[in-house]
């Protein structure tokens, strides 16, 4: 049973998203909150395994309560989904920052958000790595400078995990990985996940960003 909570100032998308979640078969919904701090109380309580998390919101907002829930040690086992609009957009990659393990848009399909639900809930990614890299090429000036001090992270990779980092980065799943380097797709996901260790990401997300940030990749560069 995959257990959901629902952070949503507006009543009634809270209503018609829990009305969804609790009428799918392997689904519960394990409580609501209004804003980002009634979000990580609730989370702290009940442990859910993915939140779904809007971005505005009173008191606490959405990207300051998941940075906090993904902060917490106790709550590792936790997932993220931020939902987001068109207009929310630049606020994406903060969420990503903060610990999120995707987004999804209001406006998307029931179906797509059970899948996305499902799909985090598996331990990979919201999106496929090149949504995410796209949404990077739009919010990632090559000019700008790595706010982390992500480069120093990088001298831990193998040049094994820096070549993965880089197709990760491109937005190949395992499976291309493999194909591209002729390594099984167990070793593939072996290094992502030492990865993932090694530079403290929450997810493959954040490896993505890491890419990114640190200058390995510039956004819109050809391969």
């Amino acid at each position: 049973m995959i257990s959901v909570v629902l952070a949503d100032d507006q009543s009634l998308i809270r209503t018609a998203v829990a009305e969804l979640v609790s009428h799918e078969e392997g689904f519960s919904v394990a409580g609501q909150a209004g804003n980002g701090r009634e979000a990580v109380e609730l989370v702290r309580q009940s442990r859910p395994d993915i939140v779904l998390m809007d971005i505005r919101m009173p008191v606490m907002d959405g990207i300051q309560a998941t940075a906090a829930i993904c902060a917490d040690p106790d709550l590792a086992a936790t997932r993220i989904i931020v939902l987001t609009t068109f207009e929310e957009d630049e606020y994406v990659l903060q969420a990503l920052r903060a610990g999120a393990s995707g987004f999804v848009g209001k406006g998307t399909e029931a179906a797509d958000l059970m899948n996305a639900i499902r799909t985090v809930h598996g331990g990979d990614a919201l999106l496929s790595p090149r949504a995410t890299k796209a949404l990077i090429d739009r919010y990632t000036a090559p000019a700008e400078p790595a706010a982390l001090a992500v480069p120093a992270a990088l001298a831990l990779l193998t040049e094994r995990e820096r070549e993965i980092l880089l197709l990760v980065g491109r937005g190949h799943a395992n499976g291309a990985i493999a194909d591209e380097l002729v390594i099984s797709p167990h070793t593939a996901k072996t290094h992502v996940n030492r990865m993932m260790t090694k530079l403290g990401a929450h997810d493959r997300a954040q490896l993505v960003i890491i890419a990114y940030e640190s200058g390995l990749l510039v956004p819109g560069a050809r391969p």
